[in-house]
This record gives structure tokens, C-alpha cells and sequence, in this order.
């Protein structure tokens, strides 16, 4: 066993008795400089003893001198932990920015494309009370205002909940509702109640729409919402009569929504005074409209409308007439001063051929040979 002068690993390999000369003979006996720091104890030097001789030679050190600490309270290892945890997390930032999987930026909605073909009649306009046209009409058998824009049953697609293809639909024909049916959009000039259903990426294209419309297939203000003429027709009954169809599909990473409805309305010229006489002057006017709509998942968050395609066919109109910026019907009593070629009845189901006019079908207008009139 080593004795007290011994190092604490025994005797060098110098000789037997341990005295090799020189360095050698305390060279376990050497402590690094982390050994030195770490020691609890550490011994005043001669000029410190001299002063104060009535104290130990040696003192504690404090917690800071042994670990190493800076003068903020970081130890080293501290401060490396610290640069470690900034280089990781600057790392996880990094590799979010570069993330190959995530959604693409979405650049813009697709513009509206819209068609609109005016039908003109064979015979002057029918004219009669609201309650005696209806009647007389294939529109005795629609429903009144919005009853008439009606959910489908919702089911849930392969990607979308329920309540998402109920949101879809539900949004849907409020854009028909304020854009086929609101009195203050038909004949008062009002926008706003369509404008803030739209998708703002859409809002430019529709204030252009209304600012300055041309028959271009993208900025017809009437693509957008139905309007007429404020200077010609005036609403001889709020109620307009409705039928039409919503269905919907998932298509992509979205929903498509169809809407499909023929729209009839009683007017009367503007400048008629109101009473008897202004109700018998009276004049039906039907719309075939058919609206695409876009909803995405940011869509259906955000509450707001993409639209697609329009198509439309209205009458009785002029043929040689512009539609961009209002329908302009006509009314009791007059004809049309250019007619098409081949009739066509807004009522009958499926797609018509595209032409610049279309004609009137007799069937459409009011009569008081109708079918969808009771027998007496």
C-alpha cells in the first residue's frame, strides 16, 4: 500500500524506492487545469498570508470560480446547450420554408365566363294583371321567390363532410336568391348585396363588370346578377315565380355547384302610374339561368362564392339589343323588331345551340289557352 508521500497510483517505474530524478518523481502529481478549477479549497498565496496571519491559509472558492461561470450566470456548457437548441430550431424553420409538400400558393380565382342569348317573340307582348298572366302561364305551377331555389338532399362526398356540401349548396343559392330576387338588385342599381358574397378574388372583375360593361363573355354586369332596365321596366309585383334545380359533385380538390332555374317576373313600363291601370299593363319576363359554381376548402371557411360560367336565355327581347349592362324586355303591346330564326322555349330542359338570338316559343308566353291552366 502506498504511503502517505506516495502518488495515488503507487511508485513511478523509475526504480524500486520510487526516486527516478528529476520530473519524473512527481509527475502523478500534476493536475490539469479542470482539476485545479474544480477544487473546493484553494490555498492564499504568501503576500495574502502575510496580511492577514491570524487567518487559515487556505479559503473556499465560490460556486462561480469552479464552474467556470461568465459574468451573466451562464456556465459554458450552458451556453453550448443554448447555441444547440437556436441551431435546431433555426434548422426546423429552415426546412418548413423548404418544404416541398406543402399546398401551392393559390394565384387567383378563374375569371367568369358568361353567354347571354336574347328570345324574341313572334306576336306583341301579352299584357294583364300579375295574378291573370301567372296563371295563364307555365309559371302557375312554380314556387314564389326563394321556395323556389331549394336544397337537393346532402349527402357527404369522398372528401368533404356533409356539413361542408351543405355549406356549398347553402351559399350557393344565397348568390341566386340576391342576384335573381332581391328588388333593390332588379330594378334599384344596387351591387353591394352580390358583391360581398364574392370570392374577393373575383370582386375586381365584377366592379369592372359594372363600371364598364361590354358583351365580351366576361364583363356583362348581367352575367353577374340579373337587372333591368331602371328607365324602361319597373317590378309590377314583388313576387317572382321560380323553379330550377341545385346539384352538386366533387370535382379535384373541390366542390362544383350547379344551379338551374328559370326565373319569371311581372313588370311594367317605368313611367306608369301606379293603380288599375298600371297592374293591366303588366308583362311577364323569363330567365333561364344556369350558374357554375367553384367552392375550395378556403371557400367554404371564408363563406365566399367563386362563380364559373353563366349561361342565360331571356325574352321577350330585342334581338339587335345590348344586355351588358341591363336586360332591356319588352313589354305589353310591343313586338320585336328583329327576330331569330328558330324558337326556343326557356322553360324546356337541357342545352340549347348557341346563337346571337333565339325566338320566343309561343308555348311560353301567356295564354288563356294554356294547359297549366284549371279547367272551369
Amino acid at each position: 500500500m502506498a504511503g502517505r508521500a506516495d502518488p495515488p497510483d503507487g511508485t513511478s517505474d523509475g526504480g524500486p524506492d520510487g526516486a527516478s530524478g528529476g520530473d519524473d518523481e512527481y509527475r502523478s502529481l500534476v493536475f490539469d487545469e479542470s482539476f485545479v478549477k474544480a477544487a473546493h479549497l484553494q490555498e492564499f498565496s504568501a503576500q495574502e498570508r502575510l496580511q492577514d496571519e491570524e487567518h487559515a491559509a487556505v479559503r473556499a472558492r465560490p460556486e462561480a470560480e469552479r464552474h467556470g461561470r461568465t459574468g451573466l450566470g451562464f456556465s459554458r456548457q450552458g451556453l453550448v446547450l443554448v447555441l444547440l437548441i437556436a441551431l435546431a430550431f433555426g434548422t426546423a424553420i429552415y426546412m418548413g420554408i423548404r418544404n416541398p409538400y406543402r399546398s401551392p400558393a393559390r394565384t387567383g380565382a378563374e375569371p367568369l365566363h358568361s353567354e347571354t342569348l336574347p328570345l324574341a317573340p313572334t306576336a306583341p307582348v301579352p299584357g294583364s294583371t300579375p295574378a291573370d298572366l301567372f296563371e295563364n302561364s307555365p309559371a302557375d305551377r312554380f314556387a314564389t321567390g326563394a321556395d323556389g331555389v331549394a336544397l337537393p338532399p346532402v349527402r357527404s362526398s369522398d372528401h368533404f363532410s356533409e356539413s361542408q356540401v351543405l355549406a356549398a349548396l347553402t351559399m350557393a343559392k344565397e348568390y341566386v336568391v340576391e342576384s335573381s330576387l332581391d328588388p333593390k338588385v332588379l330594378t334599384g342599381g344596387a351591387v353591394r348585396p352580390v358583391r360581398v358574397l364574392l370570392n374577393p378574388r373575383q370582386q375586381n372583375q365584377f366592379d369592372r363588370s359594372v363600371e364598364k360593361p361590354r358583351s365580351d363573355g366576361r364583363h356583362a354586369a348581367t352575367a353577374w346578377m340579373v337587372r333591368f332596365d331602371r328607365d324602361k321596366a319597373a317590378l309590377a309585383s314583388p313576387k317572382v315565380r321560380v323553379d330550377g334545380t341545385l346539384a352538386v359533385q366533387e370535382v379535384g380538390d373541390g366542390l362544383e355547384v350547379t344551379a338551374d332555374h328559370v326565373f319569371v317576373y311581372a313588370l311594367r313600363p317605368a313611367d306608369a302610374e301606379k293603380g288599375e291601370e298600371a297592374r293591366k299593363s303588366a308583362s311577364l319576363f323569363s330567365v333561364r339561368r344556369e350558374v357554375h359554381f367553384r367552392f375550395e376548402r378556403e371557400d367554404l371557411r371564408e363563406r365566399q362564392v367563386t362563380v364559373r360560367q353563366v349561361a342565360m336565355r331571356a325574352g321577350p327581347m330585342d334581338c339587335g339589343g345590348d344586355s351588358a349592362e341591363a336586360l332591356t324586355p319588352l313589354l305589353a303591346g310591343e313586338r320585336a323588331k328583329e327576330a331569330g330564326k328558330a324558337g326556343t322555349d326557356p322553360f324546356a330542359r337541357g342545352r340549347s345551340a348557341a346563337s346571337a338570338c333565339g325566338l320566343l316559343a309561343a308555348s311560353a308566353q301567356p295564354s288563356p289557352d294554356h294547359p297549366s291552366r284549371p279547367s272551369r
